[in-house]
């Protein structure tokens, strides 16, 4: 036989034997098991606030369920979206998170015409965590006991009150500024970069009233800091608080909402892991019994559903947004 007929015949048997060809597929990475390493979840606002006291009561066991450390990474400024557009632009491997709100991902995008990512297109659910009222608080130095004493006080002073929120197009923001238009009545807004300083603010006099969410505000209410004169929905530690409509402020029931969001492009089986994950965290007795202590509403429901509700409040704070004609500084 001619050497080629006999070298074409060596590497054909090799072939067949799967030592010539079938040992490629070795030679590519293991993929590694997700996740390997700690999960940063970037929280937009300081620490101290309203999202950031949420978002460490899941900490704990979001990481017994994915078995590694889960770190949070407070990146404040611009009402949120500084933090959000930050992890909306991060590496899509599922170790950068991005702790969503609805001002963050609802009403931000109507107000801010340079918004550093898209809500719908730049960030994928991971799922939701609950949902919490505003409460309307006030000064102590303030007069006015009850939301109608508010209203006459502001009627009687016109230009008078000062409001704060935790930035401008956030729902503390337009949730003063739909109060302005369900009541008649004038109030100069002051945002601020985040609940800390708006706070602070507060109880200094610098500002007279906040609208705000109860995480933020048990502790300073209770100790008689800020004075709480109505809530949206009932919660756990204002209970006997009146709600808006029960003080005669008909049509005036904002909520905000808390989820955990990924970089679009994320892989689809690392968002399923995180999934499972959440699911497993929001399960636990005692991180529900946590939340409602700290006046939040434990709420799940699927990706789709979460995916829908964004959809419907950008469209719902998107339209206060332009009536009122809120816009970014």
């Amino acid at each position: 036989m001619k050497p080629q007929a006999l070298r074409r015949r060596a590497l054909l048997g090799l072939a067949a034997a799967g030592l010539l060809y079938g040992p490629a597929a070795s030679w590519s990475a293991p993929e590694t098991a997700y996740p390997a390493k700690p999960v940063t979840i970037i929280v937009p606002f300081p620490a101290g606030g309203g999202t950031d006291v949420i978002f460490r009561s899941v900490q704990q066991r979001l990481q017994a369920a994915l078995g590694v450390s889960v770190i949070i990474d407070n990146r404040s400024g611009a009402g949120g979206t500084v933090g959000t557009g930050f992890g909306a632009k991060a590496n899509p491997d599922g170790y950068t998170l991005v702790a969503a709100t609805t001002s963050t991902i609802a009403s931000a995008d109507a107000v801010y015409p340079k918004l550093p990512y898209d809500p719908v297109k730049d960030l994928v659910p991971i799922g939701t965590i609950g949902t919490t009222p505003f409460v309307l608080v006030v000064t102590p130095s303030l007069a006015a006991r009850d939301v109608k004493g508010f209203v006459d006080h502001a009627k009687a002073h016109p230009q008078a009150l000062n409001y704060g929120s935790i930035g401008n197009g956030s729902l503390s923001h337009l949730a003063g500024e739909l109060f302005k238009q369900r009541t008649g009545i004038e109030m100069t807004h002051v945002p601020y970069r985040g609940a800390a300083p708006a706070q602070a603010d507060l109880m200094a006099g610098q500002i007279q009233a906040l609208f705000d969410n109860p995480p933020a505000l048990l502790a300073q209410v209770r100790g008689g800091r800020m004075r709480a004169l109505a809530i949206s929905e009932p919660s756990a530690g204002f209970e006997g608080l009146p709600t808006f409509e029960q003080a005669g402020i008909k049509g005036f029931r904002p909520q905000l909402w808390y989820g955990l969001m990924a970089p679009a492009a994320t892989p689809q089986p690392v968002v399923q892991r995180l999934r499972a994950a959440l699911d497993t965290a929001m399960r636990d007795a005692g991180l529900r019994a946590d939340m409602q202590s700290k006046g939040v509403t434990p709420w799940t429901v699927t990706p789709d559903a979460f995916q829908a509700q964004i959809r419907s409040d950008i469209q719902l704070w998107g339209g206060i947004a332009r009536s009122v004609n809120a816009k970014a500084e």
